[in-house]
């Protein structure tokens, strides 16, 4: 496998690498900085974006809020599609709140009957009823001074509704079989995909539960709601696929991104982690590519979207004369319009181009663009492309020398021969 094969592809991994360095810790994948500081978990499920790194303002706002909320100790209702990620999130709330040392119990209520709901929640006595052998406790019991997360609240049987709420607001319930109430200390998550509002409309969700748990509401938006971030997160769960099967390094192309960016998701990123699982097993070679993922429909793929600013430097562009159409001299050539937009302000560059300061220098380094402003228009003028730059009269002395790093030098001087050199 070879690492030029797809250029575009390679930038976007090294500035991810740079960007977020990849750690693995128990179940989760976290990214991090280079402090060690925490900025995503995408855990088999999804927080897609974390303390405010997302590009999409829906998935930013979700982030603000939920930073928010897990502060407190107030009941949390989790809103959002089946596989957005609620579960992870849940789980997200309680290590970031003042109950983190302690446990953390999550029930899946779909598809339980009522009496098998009680005996898990609450517990029972022995001889509750038949089979009950030995008292049992509850999970709300294991959760004590921790966290209780009940997974799709919105299927749970409407006389467990009732002491629930019990539960809520005196922290106080019964075992089965039971006289005395016992306390207990949690703090309560919940989460469902249905609409609880038409729910308490049809009597089938009690109101007095539903507006004692929606005090702290965040909703999670759908994975095809915030595109923009599937890049970084499909890059996250390949790599946990990879360490989990250990068939080696895998890439995707640039059009299995693309593929992966513009695809609706109707099982969110559920979906796209199964997607991921099936292209790291089936794929042959080290790039994964359109065929690897398996999709039931490959939708058409449409040019990439562009941040605003991009998009305005992009109507104006004018190579120099002769320069050859390749992603380095137009990158080059953007890059340093941004420079003389903003008077030579790299900051400002760098928010009208939409990509971080730190980036920006970087690939002032990698273009051998000067500093200052008027440097930038002398390289604009003198050097198109790389291509020409080595048939220029000044070539190795005067331009060069000025403008690019030692090793950078070397590596043109050495590909001289066969006009190759790479910016």
């Amino acid at each position: 496998m070879t690492e030029h094969r797809f250029p575009e592809t390679a930038v976007f991994y090294r500035d991810l690498g740079k960007r977020f360095p990849t750690a693995v810790k128990g179940e989760g994948v976290y990214l991090e900085d280079a402090s060690g500081k925490r900025y995503l978990d995408a855990s088999g499920g999804a927080l897609v974006v974390s303390l405010g790194h997302g590009r999409k303002e829906l998935a930013r706002a979700m982030t603000e809020q939920a930073e928010k909320v897990a502060r407190s100790a107030t009941p949390v209702l989790i809103l959002g599609e089946t596989g957005s990620g609620k579960g992870v999130l849940a789980r997200w709330l309680h290590e970031q709140g003042p109950r983190a040392e302690e446990a953390f119990v999550d029930l899946n209520c779909a598809g339980l009957s009522r009496e098998l709901l009680e005996s898990e929640l609450f517990g029972h006595q022995k001889g509750a009823f038949t089979g009950a052998v030995a008292a049992k406790p509850g999970l709300l019991e294991t959760a004590h001074r921790g966290t209780m997360f009940l997974d799709e609240i919105g299927d749970v049987d409407t006389q467990v509704q009732g002491k629930l709420l019990k539960v809520l607001e005196e922290m106080r319930f019964r075992r089965l079989g039971e006289v005395q109430d016992r306390r207990v200390d949690v703090r309560l998550v919940a989460a469902t995909h249905r609409d609880l509002v038409r729910l308490v409309a049809e009597e089938k969700f009690r109101e007095d539960l539903y507006y004692r748990l929606r005090v702290m509401p965040v909703q999670v938006p759908p994975l095809r709601a915030h595109r923009e971030d599937i890049p970084l997160l499909a890059e996250t769960l390949l790599q946990r696929h990879v360490a989990d099967t250990k068939l080696g390094p895998r890439r995707f192309t640039p059009k299995a991104l693309r593929c992966l960016e513009q695809y609706d998701w109707p099982g969110n990123v559920r979906q796209l982690s199964h997607v991921i699982e099936r292209a790291v097993t089936l794929s042959n070679s080290g790039w994964i590519d359109v065929e690897d993922l398996g999709l039931e429909e490959v939708p058409q793929l449409a040019p990439h979207a562009t941040s605003p600013g991009t998009a305005l430097a992009l109507q104006g562009l004018d190579l120099p004369p002769g320069a050859p159409f390749n992603l380095d001299a137009v990158t080059r050539h953007v890059l340093v319009m941004a420079l003389e937009k903003t008077r030579g302000h790299k900051g400002q560059a760098a928010d009208l181009l939409g990509v971080h300061p730190p980036t920006f220098t970087r690939m002032m380094r990698r273009y051998a663009i000067p500093e200052d402003e008027e440097g930038s228009r002398t390289a604009r003028r003198q050097v198109g492309s790389c291509d020409r730059l080595t048939q220029h009269p000044a070539y190795g002395d005067s331009v060069v020398n000025q403008f690019w790093s030692p090793s950078r030098r070397a590596l043109c001087h050495r590909r001289r021969a066969d006009s190759q050199c790479l910016w």
